[in-house]
């Protein structure tokens, strides 16, 4: 009867265990052994005491330099109210968060997954991004649970780390990933994207942030949606841009978080796939401004969805300025041109967009792009794009539009 009932399917001895969430599963490697070997090796786990939650220890012997870094004992923290009286609020003054900020074994193993990640942990770094541990005790953010996972926020003054695992009984293998945000400001420390499932996005905000709203960049008259901040700082769920696009696959939504500080003033951020999401912001490169009020919205809406270039390139920083209009032949209305910048925080990969927005099309169309120019930038604002336009009659016309510091443009054929 035992032998029946093993082999009956109703029997599962893997039915008991927790399967992963997206957050880990999301980095999980295949590895096909065969069906029966698989069921072998997880129940296996399960019945031994071995877990994929754990990273494993690497076989080396620290220094004493660093082990006074990878002591949980020594991770730096600061008063809940130290942003109030700082000179400047960025990582440096937020105060650990969290309900396991005293779990001293998990900030242990993420602190040694940090400096010599084993074999299984997956390690993934923005572009620029130092790879190394700690050169001291880390600033610890936060350490808590969320969407099955344990995760632990570090700040070394150079980068953000976070280290995530499979929490209790849960498999799949641990993660570190590593941005960097070195002369970070108040804008830039205001909201850290945590954790990423089922297309949505927690955020983590600065202890200065007074509310938190999502924003449609693409319908900048609706408004906004706003969020209930938990005791831990987190605010949840947050839709992921871009997850609802037409089906003629167009981009009809982008989603965006809002963020108020405790100063009245509101700023706009945009996820684009890493920790850090990146700030919009509006206007002449040399003075920009925050996106607000409706006329900014109104201003972004149509390169909302030019925003999907910048993803995974460590963008800090996206400004969109409309710089010229221009009437068009055969009275067919008026074209409005306009450049977005994509900074990064390492200074060099950005990526400037000149594009062209015809009446009556909601979206703008790229007419030009450029890797890593000073153009549509502070150090050189003007920026001159043109392209190729059907008029309703039929007729093709060349358009060019330059912004105020270009005197004079010249077509020539050929």
């Amino acid at each position: 009867h035992a032998a029946a009932l093993l082999a009956s399917p109703e029997f599962d001895a893997c039915s008991l265990q927790a399967r992963p969430t997206d957050l880990v599963r999301r980095r999980q490697g295949v590895r096909a052994f065969g069906a029966g070997a698989a069921v072998l090796l997880v129940c296996g786990a399960a019945f031994t005491g071995w877990s994929l939650t754990r990273s494993e220890e690497p076989a080396y012997v620290p220094s004493t330099t660093e082990r006074e870094a990878l002591d949980p004992a020594r991770l730096t923290t600061v008063a809940p109210d130290a942003w109030e009286t700082a000179t400047r609020r960025d990582f440096s003054v937020w105060p650990a968060r969290g309900g396991l900020v005293s779990d001293r074994a998990l900030l242990g193993r993420a602190l040694r997954a940090w400096d010599h990640p084993g074999p299984r942990t997956h390690v993934s770094a923005t572009p620029g991004t130092p790879l190394g541990g700690p050169a001291g005790p880390p600033r610890l953010l936060w350490a808590g649970h969320t969407a099955g996972a344990d995760i632990v926020l570090f700040y070394d003054g150079l980068r953000l780390v976070r280290y995530a695992e499979a929490a209790g009984d849960g498999f799949g293998d641990p993660a570190l990933d590593l941005v960097r945000a070195d002369g970070i400001d108040e804008a830039g420390a205001a909201v850290v994207a945590v954790a990423r499932t089922d297309g949505n996005v927690r955020y983590l905000t600065a202890p200065w942030v007074k509310s938190v709203a999502q924003r449609d960049l693409r319908v900048p008259q609706r408004a906004s949606t706003p969020f209930t901040t938990e005791r831990d700082g987190t605010v949840w769920p947050f839709q992921q841009p871009g997850r609802t696009p037409a089906p003629d696959g167009g981009c009809t939504t982008w989603n965006t978080v809002q963020v108020t500080g405790v100063d009245g003033h509101a700023r706009l951020y945009s996820d684009l796939g890493d920790l850090l999401p990146a700030h919009l912001t509006t206007g002449s490169p040399t003075a920009p401004g925050e996106v607000d009020d409706l006329a900014s919205r109104t201003a972004w809406a149509p390169s909302a969805c030019s925003l999907v270039a910048g993803q995974g390139r460590g963008v800090r920083a996206v400004n969109s300025w409309s710089y010229a209009s221009q009437p068009l032949p055969e009275g067919a209305g008026t074209a409005r041109w306009a450049c977005t910048r994509m900074d990064t925080w390492r200074g060099g990969g950005t990526l400037t967009l000149a594009e062209y927005r015809a009446p009556g099309h909601p979206l703008g169309a790229v007419a030009a792009q450029a890797a890593d120019s000073a153009s549509c930038g502070p150090r050189q604002p003007d920026v001159l794009a043109g392209a190729m336009w059907k008029a309703p009659s039929g007729t093709w016309y060349v358009l060019a539009a330059g912004s105020g510091g270009v005197a004079s443009i010249t077509a020539r054929d050929g």
